[in-house]
């Protein structure tokens, strides 16, 4: 069975400007607009599912589209660290810092660790293979990050080397026995 699974990056909050870990906190009106303006490119889809988070709600209004809440698609759980900006976290625990963004199963913040999220997405991602279509997913750069990696195979440390930015829209593809990362409209 074939399947598309479109990833689509929750817009522009004022936690991507400040660079501060997300509390569930709405768009910028600038991002409203900016994702009503590429709802007419998107293809007709089967199924649409978006995190129960408040932004990506939001793009998935915005876009008009009719998503379900689907808690797989949630963002990383930041723990405590939720709604400090990195820069902080640099001054008051260096030593936390580093050792998240260098050891995928270290969760200093008492939340979710990376290894753990990237089950979280590869769990998602297995019935999607099965029930084939359209899909279209709204979350947050996290976790499309995490679900590039177990579709490249690559490991984990490669989760800083990818960059998701605000509605970036990424593309898979699932031919029945794997997923392929799909370039192009």
């Amino acid at each position: 069975m074939h399947t598309r699974l479109t990833w689509i990056c929750h817009g522009l909050t004022s936690a991507n400007r400040s660079g501060r870990f997300p509390l569930d906190e709405p768009l910028e009106e600038k991002a409203i607009a900016e994702t009503r303006a590429m709802a007419e490119r998107l293809q007709r889809a089967d199924r649409v599912l978006a995190s129960p988070a408040l932004r990506a709600r939001q793009t998935a209004e915005a876009l008009s589209l009719s998503a379900l809440p689907d808690p797989l698609l949630a963002d990383c759980n930041y723990g405590r660290w939720s709604g400090m900006t990195i820069a902080d976290l640099q001054m008051q625990e260096p030593e936390n810092l580093l050792a998240w963004m260098s050891n995928p199963e270290s969760a200093p913040h008492g939340g979710e660790d990376l290894k753990q999220l990237a089950a979280r997405a590869a769990a998602w991602m297995e019935p999607q293979s099965a029930l084939g279509g359209h899909v279209v997913a709204i979350s947050h750069a996290t976790l499309i990050r995490t679900a590039i990696l177990n579709v490249l195979q690559a490991p984990l440390s490669s989760f800083w080397l990818t960059d998701v930015e605000p509605l970036s829209v990424v593309r898979m593809t699932h031919n029945g026995s794997r997923w392929a990362l799909r370039f192009g409209d």
